[in-house]
């Protein structure tokens, strides 16, 4: 006899229900099976409806929600069916078992299974589903033989999800012998099994064999259409896959979502984006995988924007994006640097709670890096939890990307002190940074970390090493590196090529680009670009002009990168027109291809560049600090000065002035060149401390070039007294201001603190020093500065010494040091020229001047300047070549200069020639009418010669034409003060002190007889 038993089932919100009362009640089990039976069907139909919701509703996103409701449903459906007695019986404990398995319950679904009275092959199915679902392969292998060994017969279902296993796995051997049964128990033709099998095959790479099975298929359904069609785009064969989709289509069958997926990514993988958007157009409801294949297919094949457009469509037609789905849009984003469309996503993603999703979250860093918001990717990457090795590359490769190269390194060291492993990607981040820096120690240890680790084989890795050492300037080890590669790709070659460009070794790197050709690597825009760089580099019109038609027979010539390049070659080889012509047949005109035109312009025709600046704001592109930066350096000039105020204006409504130093130092260079000193002193000013080492030196030297060098050494002081460390150009800057003043105590200071800060290895630095002390007079330590400088590869260092030492009168040495310069090959330019020259004219080599002269046309091919010809006369003048000097100018090319006529008259003076000094002074009056020294010198070659009428005929034509000769300044420094002395004033506090001790020195030289006869003596003030 039973026992009565009590059950209740309250309702609660959201709770289940066996009626459709509203009331709590109580269900008394009755001995009658009849009520025992539809008690057991109706919680059998729970549980089917609820597998039912979810087979149907397989979002990413509501499945965790849905599954955890049917889950609960099924513990309670489960809990009543054992309070029943009939828990473990028949269909329902069937059922139980699937909603289990379906729900992902594994440990619920294994108890529930094991505690089944007879387990029949339904139940088995569910279990096999489970493991599967769960990618546990091995025990769906062994639970199948359990059944076998249990001798239950297996139905088209579990071979099925069996078959889906050997797939799954790859076993082949396992396969074929499932195949078997299939065939012995009659199943080969089943739906089921058919799909499964050419699923299986063609998974194994045996078309063949899936192809046969398909063949033989009289009636093949969606499924196995779908198997065979993934099976070749799997192989890579997609042209015969879609043929046999669009055969699918024609035989009248309607495609799943899954074969329709498959088509999509097929046309896609063949770049036939218009077919795909018209098959997807005829998808009935496209679920989410098919608007990602849509969107991630458009944004690698760079349509970012058509990405973009599908992404909102997807939102539109209510499908909730996923994780893949994001990260393909902000793939796109980034390309299109859209911050506006990224911050929406982002907001998207917040808002699902996908934000905190490894692939998202680095699909984020990359969008806010590409956009060159730094400080937003960060946002993203401190939050997240669960960092791996991939969210630390996007981090790292985003700061490398926007040139932040010492927060790459400090966030490499925070990766490796949280214990994370580096990767090939993590290294060539670092690599990229270690370029960037010119760190060649750190790059070095790195080099030693990645062959540890066995990446030096990569090819990415070993592209990063060849760039960073050849960023480095250790141009030998990044070839070394470059010839151990055992596998190169474009990116290999351009690595190098740029080194040696950037090194400007342009020969080595035509070179390596005829080795790339013979290798068969195509060239690219980058490759076209560096030969192009250094064409430009060697004003190399010919070369430039072969590259031109490479870049032609190759399609390169109107693209962005190559196209710029091209306008930049052309430019500074100073073929205007080409370069124009270069410009208006590019189909797409950015800011760089501009910038390149602009500058060719600026100093050539300033109002065709203005143009230009017009149009690129009416193409509605940004002109950036570059473009400003070459307008500006045209208007650096008292005529152009105020279209360079307009320009400063239109800078500060931008906004770009404060945001780096890069127009700073062009807003100053412009105002200090126009010799509007006090407007680039006050925009000095007017600039946000703390300023820059940049911004001093640029005001520094602009001070020196407007003859304030006195000014520019007491800002050299402030600039000290305020913390700022002076770097070489500052160190430049200030080191010629103390030459101009020949001030050689402050002079000698700032060396010693070059020495201190190790500037005094820098060949540029110690090339001032050197000239300082030529100009100071001290040609010692002049001499001594030279002689100890580790480096003199520059032509600068030579030209230094040789006209320091030639206008302190040491000719002899002068001429030594260049054949020095010869010796050492270095090429000698139109200043060396100039320097032994001077030298030769003091010492009297005409004969050696006659020859360099000569040398300087014919072997170094420079045509002489003004200052040359001047130079030459003066040697052939000075010594008594008169007639040759006249002859020489006479045969000259250009135009009368007053240097030469100048230079001339001085001879004439020397060796007393009244009718060539006559006639030189003439020219020379007629050229500079309001200068004094063709009077002067003409009136002193009268008084040697006796003519005294000549003299005060010069003397009444000065006063005529009010030409007045300006009194002569000298000054010294006594301790902290310089002393100025004009002839004429008594000024000077000291002034009566300093007359009466000169008065006594001149009596004591009239007395010790140093006075010589005085050959004239002019007043010529009134």
């Amino acid at each position: 006899m039973r026992h009565r038993a009590h059950f209740r089932v309250l309702h609660k919100p959201n709770s289940l229900s066996f009626h459709h009362k509203s009331n709590p009640i109580a269900i008394q089990p009755e001995t009658d099976s009849t009520l025992e039976l539809h008690i057991s069907n109706h919680l059998l139909n729970i549980c089917i409806k609820q597998c039912k919701q979810i087979q149907s509703r397989r979002l990413f996103d509501e499945m965790p929600q849905r599954l955890a409701y049917a889950s609960q449903a099924n513990k309670i459906v489960h809990a009543q069916s054992l309070k029943l007695g009939f828990g473990s019986k028949g269909k329902l404990g069937n059922a139980i078992v699937d909603l289990y398995a379906k729900c992902g319950n594994m440990e619920l679904a294994e108890k529930a299974f094991n505690q089944l009275e007879s387990r029949d092959v339904s139940a088995w199915n569910s279990v096999l589903s489970m493991y599967s679902r769960k990618g546990d392969l091995e025990r769906v292998i062994s639970e199948f033989r359990l059944i076998l060994n249990c001798r239950l017969l297996p139905n088209q279902f579990t071979f099925a999800v069996v078959l889906s296993t050997c797939a799954r796995m790859i076993d082949v051997n396992f396969g074929k012998q499932v195949h078997c049964n299939v065939i012995k128990m009659g199943f080969e033709f089943n739906s089921f099994c058919e799909g499964s099998l050419i699923d299986m095959y063609s998974k194994f790479n045996c078309l063949t064999d899936a192809r046969r099975i398909f063949d033989i298929s009289e009636y093949p359904d969606t499924v196995s259409w779908t198997a065979i069609i993934a099976g070749y785009v799997q192989i890579g064969s997609s042209e015969e896959a879609l043929n046999l989709f669009e055969n699918m289509l024609k035989l009248g069958h309607i495609p799943d979502q899954v074969a329709f997926v498959t088509a999509l990514s097929a046309y896609m993988g063949l770049g036939r984006l218009d077919d795909a958007c018209q098959i997807f157009s005829q998808m009935p409801n496209p679920n989410a995988v098919a608007w990602n294949v849509m969107i991630s297919g458009h944004a690698k094949g760079c349509y970012d924007l058509e990405a973009v457009k599908f992404f909102q469509n997807m939102g539109k037609s209510g499908v909730k994006p996923t994780r893949s789905t994001l990260g393909s849009v902000l793939s796109s984003i980034a390309s299109l640097g859209n911050l506006d469309y990224g911050l929406q996503v982002h907001a998207q993603a917040m808002k699902q709670g996908l934000d905190s999703n490894v692939y998202v979250g680095s699909s984020l860093i990359n969008m806010y890096a590409k956009c060159q918001k730094l400080e937003s990717a960060k946002q993203v990457f401190d939050p997240l939890d669960e960092k791996n090795v991939v969210l630390w590359n996007a981090m790292l490769g985003g700061y490398a990307q926007n040139g932040y190269a010492s927060d790459v390194v400090e966030l490499f060291f925070s990766m490796r002190v949280l214990g994370f492993h580096p990767d090939e990607f993590t290294y060539t981040s670092i690599l990229s940074a270690c370029g960037g820096l010119e760190n060649l120690e750190m790059g070095r240890q790195l080099h030693s970390c990645i062959i540890k680790e066995k990446f030096e084989a990569n090819l990415f890795v070993g592209n990063a090493l060849v760039d960073m050492y050849a960023k480095s300037g250790a141009l030998d080890e990044a070839r070394q590196q470059f010839e151990l590669q055992r596998c190169r790709d474009s990116v290999s070659w351009n690595a190098i090529i740029v080194g040696y460009v950037q090194e400007e070794n342009e020969d080595g790197a035509f070179e390596l680009f005829q080795r790339m050709n013979s290798d068969g690597i195509a060239p690219d825009e980058v490759s076209l670009a560096s030969l192009l760089s250094a064409c430009a580099n060697l004003r190399a019109l010919d070369h430039g002009k072969q590259i031109h038609c490479l870049a032609v027979k190759h399609g390169l010539e109107t693209g962005l990168y190559s196209g710029s390049s091209l306008i930049d070659m052309y430019v500074k080889c100073e073929a205007i027109d080409a370069a124009y012509a270069v410009f208006t047949c590019m189909p797409q005109r950015s800011v760089v291809s501009l910038n390149a035109l602009i500058a060719g312009y600026a100093h050539k025709n300033l109002d065709e560049a203005i143009k230009l600046f017009q149009f690129m704001l009416d193409e509605g592109l940004t002109p950036s600090e570059v473009t400003f930066a070459s307008l500006l350096d045209a208007c650096a000039g008292p005529s152009a000065v105020n279209l360079g105020r307009q320009i400063h204006c239109f800078i500060l409504k931008t906004g770009l002035l404060f945001d780096d130093d890069f127009l700073g130092v062009s807003l100053l260079g412009m105002y200090m060149n126009s010799q509007c000193k006090r407007e680039g002193k006050t925009l000095f000013l007017e600039l946000p401390n703390p300023k820059s080492a940049v911004l001093w030196t640029s005001v520094i030297s602009g001070l020196a070039q407007n003859d304030s060098s006195d000014e520019a050494l007491l800002l050299y002081q402030d600039m000290w007294r305020g913390g700022v460390m002076p770097d070489q150009a500052t160190f430049v800057s200030v080191v010629r201001a103390c030459a101009i003043l020949a001030s050689l105590r402050e002079g000698r200071e700032i060396h010693s603190l070059i020495i201190h800060t190790g500037y005094d290895s820098d060949e540029v630095t110690c090339s001032a020093l050197v000239d300082m002390y030529a100009k100071c007079g001290d040609v010692k330590s002049s001499v001594q500065v030279f002689r100890e400088m580790g480096s003199k590869n520059d032509v600068i260092s030579w030209n230094s010494m040789i006209v320091g030492l030639a206008k302190n009168g040491y000719a002899d040495e002068a001429l030594q040091i260049f054949e020095e310069m010869i010796n050492t090959d270095v090429k000698p330019d139109e200043v060396t020229f100039l320097g032994v020259l001077t030298a030769c004219s003091h010492a009297g080599r005409v004969s050696k001047g006659r020859q360099v002269f000569n040398s300087m046309i014919d072997h170094s091919q420079i045509k002489p300047r003004v200052d040359h010809c001047a130079c030459m006369i003066d040697l052939l003048g000075r010594w008594g070549f008169l007639d040759e000097a006249e002859e020489f100018i006479n045969k000259l090319e250009f135009k009368s200069d007053p240097m030469i006529w100048a230079t001339f008259l001085g001879a004439c003076r020397i060796h007393g020639d009244d009718i060539r000094g006559q006639y030189a002074a003439e020219k020379l009056i007629e050229l500079e009418p309001q200068n004094t020294s063709p009077y002067v010198l003409l009136s002193n070659i009268y008084a040697t010669t006796g003519n005294w009428d000549g003299v005060n005929s010069v003397r009444r034509t000065m006063k005529e034409k009010g030409v007045k000769k300006y009194p002569g300044c000298s000054w010294i420094v006594v301790g902290q003060n310089t002393n100025v002395f004009t002839a004429g004033d008594n000024l000077h506090p000291c002034a009566a002190e300093i007359n009466e001790i000169a008065r006594d020195l001149t009596e004591l030289m009239k007395d010790d007889e140093y006075f010589s006869k005085l050959d004239c003596f002019l007043d010529f003030e009134d």
